[in-house]
Order: structure tokens, then C-alpha cells, then sequence
């Protein structure tokens, strides 16, 4: 018989109590950002920077994979929650089920339809004679674990939901420590080279998956597995409401392409694993917005199925303000650290080093505003309006990025790649700005 517990969504937050409840998205997404970047600069080290350009290069099919996996996980994270603001319990843990569920066959067809057309994706990428066979044995691994990959990204989400944060943030440290165990033995001990670091990754895809399965098999908590109804109205409204994040990773897809084709042709090869130096230290530094963001969701859901107009002020009042202090926090980080986050992947390269040091120097201030961007997208998604929080989505990581990405280089060279993320993030906040003085009186979130 399954334990009724009191659901920890209801609880009257203040700013200390969000934050610890927080606190272990964040740090579990802190240290999904550190053995990601672990992983690469093994690569870079122990392998070589080619190898790190190939990365770059395959790296639109792991954005879609996750891209995938995001969109199910935090829109039906924003279903379920809900539906137990509403009291409606059994059904939640039904639409949770499936969610699940269709996260698995995704990631399956995933695999076979990759593998099948694997060549013909490596080269649309625009992998050079030089990177093909690095990007043929990486992506052709993470091909194979990427159902695992799906469902690690839906139980990070969801145990959140389910009220288990820290439980989340202790595979999350297991998967990340295994990989860096892994990415030594394979990497350096055995000299597997590039598929050492796929394999090394594929194993952390799985360790959460397999213990998540297990302890929502077991029933441990309010939310857990139970024979699903098969209602595809749930699947699209999940994918409904998860657009934003989907939208986002499928963006960063195309944004990744074109800043690969930008800098092969403006810096070759180098300048390939430059941008990728800049992309991973971006996704690493944004890590603590994403992680609060994604631990405060459920909690904004919750209230707003639950009607607790009160404690939603609350809670978004709270989230803006410690937004905006990690944001002033990471761009001095990147400002005064991005020579040494420089040192660390191209030691050994002189030329990518340079690159990546002054790319730092333009690229840090879009910190400044990418904090407020994440957020509020994932605050629109929390509140079941998917179209406001794909748009703000879509322009920060695709619609202006690409518009100055397109524009920009042609008088300012490499200059102008540094440029246009920063101006595609300021340009967005202005958006974001007006999205939450429109939708103010809808949600009375202010």
C-alpha cells in the first residue's frame, strides 16, 4: 500500500526554505555542467583538440535527444503538479506513468533511426574529412544510450515533482563522479580515445535511470508508477507546455551548426573547438539558473493549480531577486575567470587558447541577462502558457542569436559571433519585460 505523505509543495515558503528547496536542482545541475565540462577537457587533454571540435560538430543530435526529453519532462512536470494541486492524485500519478513511458519508446526510436542514417547526419552536420572519423564514433555511442539519456532527463524533472529533490541531486553526483571514474580508465588507462568519453557518458545516462526506475517502482513516495491510461491529449498537452524547452534545444541545435560552419570557415578546425570551449562554459555557468529554475517550478505550479494567489506572489518576487544576484555573480566570474576556463581545455593549443580567451571578453556580459530569460521561460511553462515561454525561448536561443550570427561576422569577423549572443540575450529581456507586465493581472504573480 503506497505511504500518503503530506505533498511538500504546500509548504509556506520564505526565501530560505525556497532556496534549500532549490538547492539540490541546482546543485545537481551544477554537477551535471561539471563532468560535461570534465568530459571535454579530458577529450582535450588526453585525446586532442580535434577530437573536441568533433564533439561540437554531432553535438545538434544531443541537443535534440535532451531537447526531447526537457520538453516531456517539464511540461508534464507542470501537468502532474497541477493535477495534485487539484487534489486529483490518481490521475497525476496515471499521466506520469505515461510521460514516462513515451520517453522510453522516444529514445528507442531515437536509436534506431540514427544509426541508420548515420553518415548521412555526421556530413549534414558539416564535419570535415579530419573530424569524421571522430564524430562517427562518438555520436554512434550516444546514439546507442539515448533512451537512457531521455529518461535521466525526465527523472530530474520529476523527482522534483514527486517532492524528492535531493534524491535527484544524489544520482545526479553519482552519474557525474562515474563519468569522470569512467572517462580516466577509459580515456587515459585504456587509450579508447574519443569512444572512451561517449562510453564514460553513456554510463552516467544510466545510473539514474536504473535507480529511478527502481524507486518509482517502489512506491516510495505520492508520485509513482501505476498502470496509465493511455490518453494522448496528456502527451500533447505536456508537449505543449514543455515546447519552450524544446524550442530552446533545438535552437541551440541550429545555433550550434551555424556557429560551427562561422568559425570553420573564419578559423578552421581551432576555431571550431574554440566556440565549443565557449558553448560548454555557458551551459556550466547557467547551470545555477536552470537548476532554480527547475527546482522552483513545481512549486509555482502547485500554487497556481491550488489557487494560493498569496504564496505564488511570494515565491516569483523571491526567484526574480535571487536570479538577479547569480546573474551579477556569474558574469564576474566569466569576466575575471575566462582566461583561466581558457587554460584549462587548450593548454596545449596555443592558437585555441587566444581564441577562446577574448572570445570571454565579449561573451560575459551576456550573463547579465540570460538569468532573468531562463526564469521567466521556465515560470510561463510552470504556469501552463507554453506560447509566452516558447517565444521568449525561441528568440534568446534561436531568432535574434541567428539574425546577428547571420549579420554580424561579415564586418566584425570572430568578433561579431562573440557579439551576437550577448545582444540576442539583451534583446530578449526586453521581451521578457513586457511578457510579464502582460500576463501580471492573468497570473497576479506581481
Amino acid at each position: 500500500m503506497a505511504v500518503t505523505q503530506k505533498n511538500p509543495l504546500a509548504e509556506e515558503f520564505n526565501v530560505l526554505s525556497l532556496i534549500r528547496f532549490a538547492f539540490p536542482s541546482m546543485v545537481m545541475m551544477l554537477f551535471m555542467g561539471l563532468y560535461t565540462i570534465v568530459d571535454t577537457i579530458f577529450v582535450a587533454r588526453f585525446v586532442d583538440t580535434n577530437a573536441l571540435s568533433s564533439i561540437n560538430i554531432v553535438c545538434p543530435v544531443i541537443n535534440l535527444i535532451v531537447g526531447l526529453g526537457t520538453m516531456l519532462a517539464t511540461g508534464g512536470s507542470a501537468v502532474v503538479a497541477k493535477k495534485m494541486g487539484n487534489g486529483n492524485t490518481e490521475e497525476a500519478r496515471s499521466n506520469f506513468t505515461l510521460i514516462v513511458v513515451a520517453g522510453a519508446v522516444i529514445g528507442l526510436l531515437i536509436t534506431a533511426a540514427g544509426l541508420f542514417f548515420l553518415d548521412e547526419i555526421i556530413w549534414g552536420l558539416g564535419a570535415s574529412e579530419i573530424l569524421f572519423p571522430y564524430c562517427r564514433d562518438y555520436l554512434t555511442i550516444q546514439l546507442i544510450f539515448a533512451a537512457f539519456n531521455m529518461m535521466q532527463v525526465l527523472y530530474q524533472n520529476l523527482f522534483v515533482t514527486a517532492g524528492k529533490p535531493t534524491l535527484g541531486l544524489v544520482l545526479a553526483v553519482l552519474a557525474g563522479i562515474a563519468n569522470i571514474v569512467f572517462d580516466y580508465v577509459f580515456i587515459v588507462l585504456l587509450q579508447m580515445g574519443i569512444k572512451g568519453a561517449a562510453i564514460g557518458t553513456g554510463i552516467g545516462y544510466m545510473i539514474p535511470t536504473i535507480i529511478g526506475t527502481i524507486f518509482f517502482l517502489m512506491k516510495r513516495s505520492e508520485l509513482h508508477f501505476c498502470k496509465p491510461n493511455m490518453d494522448a491529449s496528456v502527451l500533447l498537452k505536456s508537449c505543449s507546455n514543455g515546447a519552450s524547452e524544446m524550442v530552446s534545444q533545438c535552437s541551440t541545435a541550429v545555433t550550434t551548426f551555424l556557429f560551427n560552419v562561422t568559425m570553420m570557415k573564419l578559423l578552421g578546425e581551432d576555431g571550431v573547438a574554440a566556440i565549443m570551449v565557449l558553448i560548454y562554459s555557458q551551459f556550466l555557468l547557467t547551470t545555477l539558473t536552470i537548476g532554480f529554475s527547475m527546482g522552483t517550478a513545481p512549486i509555482v505550479s502547485y500554487n497556481y493549480g491550488s489557487g494560493n494567489v498569496k504564496q505564488l506572489k511570494k515565491t516569483v518576487r523571491i526567484c526574480f531577486s535571487f536570479i538577479a544576484g547569480i546573474s551579477i555573480f556569474v558574469f564576474l566570474f566569466s569576466l575575471l575567470g575566462g582566461e583561466s576556463i581558457a587554460k584549462v581545455f587548450a593548454e596545449n593549443n596555443r592558437n585555441v587558447f587566444e581564441i577562446t580567451k577574448n572570445g570571454f571578453i565579449i561573451f560575459s556580459f551576456s550573463f547579465l541577462f540570460s538569468g532573468c530569460n531562463i526564469f521567466s521561460s521556465a515560470l510561463f511553462t510552470a504556469l501552463s502558457n507554453g506560447k509566452a515561454s516558447a517565444t521568449i525561448s525561441f528568440l534568446r536561443t534561436f531568432g535574434f542569436i541567428t539574425m546577428f550570427l547571420l549579420v554580424l561576422p561579415r564586418f566584425l569577423e570572430v568578433t561579431g559571433v562573440w557579439l551576437a549572443v550577448s545582444l540576442a540575450e539583451l534583446f530578449t529581456l526586453i521581451l521578457t519585460v513586457y511578457l510579464i507586465c502582460r500576463y501580471r493581472k492573468q497570473y497576479h504573480f506581481f
